[in-house]
């Protein structure tokens, strides 16, 4: 009956998103094929990997897992749910002084039991001016552990106008999710040119890029 409640939920859940955003995905430079792929995108609200999941075809959704702070999504018994049973999401615990799993480690078994990873390393939301936050150090040890997976930016656009923080009810507005050209760890590339070029591929999908 969970697992029954569980679809039900979801199937909710994204239709609901669809209704609110009329989400459009677009795929450029990459195209979604059965590729497992560590997907990594902006960060400006708890939906944003609705969103992505959302635009994913059915058949790579459902092989798709999303990486999030379980400090947030073990907070009560419905977020538990809709992060484990509905999403079925990698939860991390986001406090060095607490945590006793690697968050590398488990990525990595995410990844080695056959899922493609959505993950957001700027590490949490985003409610500044910047475009981007600095990116934390996890998407280069991810890359470092499993150099053969295909890295893919997402831009998600306007989703943190849907749902601003500390707002309740969403404000209905168009949003877009945009895939790029997958990225590799290069031979010998150190630490910083590597989340620099990452961050880069990532700004370049945003929409205010390519504006005049």
């Amino acid at each position: 009956m969970r697992e029954i409640g569980a679809g039900l939920a979801g199937a909710f859940i994204l239709f609901f998103a669809r209704f609110i955003t009329a989400v459009r995905g677009r795929w450029d430079g990459v195209a979604p094929t059965d590729e497992q792929r560590i997907y990594f995108a902006n960060h400006a609200s708890h939906g944003d990997f609705v969103l992505i999941w959302t635009v994913l075809p059915r058949r790579l959704r459902f092989a798709t897992r999303p990486v999030a702070g379980s400090d947030y999504w073990l907070k009560s018994g419905l977020r538990r749910f809709i992060g484990r049973d509905v999403f079925n999401a990698v939860l991390i615990d986001r406090n060095q002084a607490t945590r006793t799993t690697d968050p590398i480690a488990q990525m990595t078994e995410a990844l080695d039991a056959g899922s493609s990873l959505i993950v957001f390393p700027e590490g949490t939301r985003n409610t500044t001016d910047a475009p981007l936050l600095p990116f934390k150090s996890g998407l280069f040890h991810l890359a470092q552990a499993r150099p053969n997976l295909a890295l893919v930016p997402v831009w998600i656009d306007n989703l943190n106008r849907v749902m601003p923080k500390g707002e309740f009810v969403p404000v209905p507005l168009v949003c877009t999710v945009s895939f790029g050209a997958a990225l590799a760890l290069a031979e010998a590339e150190t630490k910083q040119d590597f989340l620099t070029r990452a961050e880069a591929a990532l700004l370049a999908l945003s929409p205010k890029a390519s504006a005049p």
